[in-house]
């Protein structure tokens, strides 16, 4: 259970890691230390109040004592006793004013002190002064752990020229002039890079395949789940579950991480260049093409939406959470992702989210930003061991959407208070599950146009 960091000499948090569960690191959400100073903060403000009430008391109570002097003489013994009473009782209240004043002081020095903490790591971060830098061995995928890769902010251009399976000259010609932090930047000066236009969003159609009407387990596990059978069994396809719960319908939309493209900038979407649109451009055609779908799949205006993704597929699902096209149409509730790089994403405010990330997984620390602290916003760390002999790494055995799925069930699980109350928000939006209406859709990006001078 996660708590408010010990408060040592002058009111100053002691640096703490995230709360562990098990094989869980668990950050922010109604357990997390910064929801928890916000609360003492508002306790703080409460308590002004009371002084405020009391400052008042205390000039009432020397305006009585003032007022009884007059008749000390007439009844001498009772009189003094009076006037000793009051104005005791006015000390006293002082005295409680002044305990209350202290104890105000000192949550807000100490809430300074963790703000001041929390910003000081954050630009050591972003100066690569954090974690140690990114391997440059033989192998290109030796990239150490997802805390490295979010120091390693320097190697950024190479980090998302190996997400989208570019050569290193790519990130060599892009980031020149181009702050190390600023992601999009730096994916707008690759995508600028002479033949590299092929990265540049285009727009997305969309076309209705597959209809069924399935069981689905609709917590986060049996989400991702159902996004894994998605990814396998297609290719630039979303699917969206209808969802009937009391009487009231809710959607989900599944969307698949990076399908690799031969080459990357083709029909679809979810290729490497999706990466670039996703980060770059903050899903600018993808997003509407989700849209499209939903309405496609009967979505009415202002219903409750779930949207989950895995790796690039995630990053799409938390750029909903501030699209104001998509927010105006859709009441998003909650977003889950899975290794996905979106700590620089901010959504629209009482947006809940949980992110399922590995320790052994790099690709969720590739924009070199961790997940914000705040009270709708679950960030959990996985922990176990992973890396089995002879697996064939690929991007790396950590990201398997299935490895996520099992750190999903161990959420369901855990008591502590973030997860928990993560886990009933999901339940209470989407129920615990039973049959739902299932479709598939098409993404197609359109085809780019020919070079000038050919026809």
């Amino acid at each position: 259970m996660a708590e408010v960091a010990p408060i040592g000499a002058g009111g100053t948090p002691h640096p703490r890691t995230p709360e562990p569960d098990g094989t869980l690191r668990i950050r922010g959400g109604v357990g997390g230390i910064r929801f928890q100073f916000e609360e003492l903060l508002a306790g703080a403000a409460a308590l002004d109040g009371l002084v405020l009430q009391l400052q008042a008391i205390e000039v009432e109570a020397e305006r009585v004592k003032v007022a009884l002097f007059p008749h000390q003489a007439s009844a001498y013994t009772s009189g003094s006793n009076a006037i000793i009473a009051v104005g005791e009782s006015g000390r006293e209240i002082g005295w409680v004013r002044e305990q209350l004043q202290r104890i105000g002081s000192d949550v807000r020095a100490s809430h300074r002190e963790y703000e001041f903490a929390e910003s000081h790591a954050a630009i050591r971060l972003r100066m690569g002064m954090g974690m140690p830098v990114l391997a440059t061995g033989p192998n290109p995928l030796d990239l150490g752990q997802r805390g490295a890769t979010e120091g390693a902010v320097r190697d950024l251009t190479r980090i998302l020229a190996l997400m989208m399976g570019l050569p290193p000259v790519a990130a060599n010609l892009s980031g020149a002039t181009v702050g190390p932090t600023d992601v999009g930047a730096v994916l707008r000066a690759i995508v600028a890079v002479p033949g590299l236009d092929f990265l540049r969003p285009r727009p997305v159609s969309v076309s209705r395949g597959e209809i069924a009407t399935e069981r689905i387990d609709l917590s986060a596990a049996g989400m991702l789940r159902e996004l894994d059978d998605v990814g396998a069994t297609s290719e630039s396809e979303i699917e969206v579950l209808q969802v009937d719960k009391d009487g009231a319908r809710a959607w989900v939309v599944l969307i698949p991480g990076t399908q690799p493209g031969n080459p990357p900038g083709g029909s679809n979407p979810l290729d490497e260049a999706g990466i670039a649109e996703a980060l770059g451009y903050n899903s600018m055609e993808t997003s509407k093409a989700i849209r499209q779908a939903l309405l496609e799949a009967g979505a009415a205006a202002g219903e409750a939406v779930v949207a989950v993704g895995h790796s690039q597929g995630g990053i799409h699902a938390m750029n909903l959470s501030k699209d104001k096209a998509f927010l105006a149409e859709y009441d998003l509730k909650f977003v889950v992702t899975a290794g996905s790089p979106v700590g620089g994403i901010t959504p629209q405010a009482g947006i809940g989210s949980l992110h399922l990330e590995h320790e052994q997984d790099w690709v969720p620390g590739a924009e070199g930003k961790a997940n914000p602290d705040t009270k709708d916003r679950v960030t959990v760390t996985m922990t176990n061991p992973i890396l089995e002999p002879g697996e064939d790494q690929g991007i790396g055995p950590a990201h398997k959407l299935s490895r996520y799925e099992e750190g999903a069930k161990l959420v369901q699980l855990s008591s502590d208070p973030s997860l928990a109350a993560s886990t009933a928000t999901l339940g209470g939006i989407l129920g615990a599950g039973g049959v739902a209406k299932v479709s598939r859709f098409k993404l197609t990006r359109e085809t780019p146009p020919a070079p000038r001078g050919r026809r």
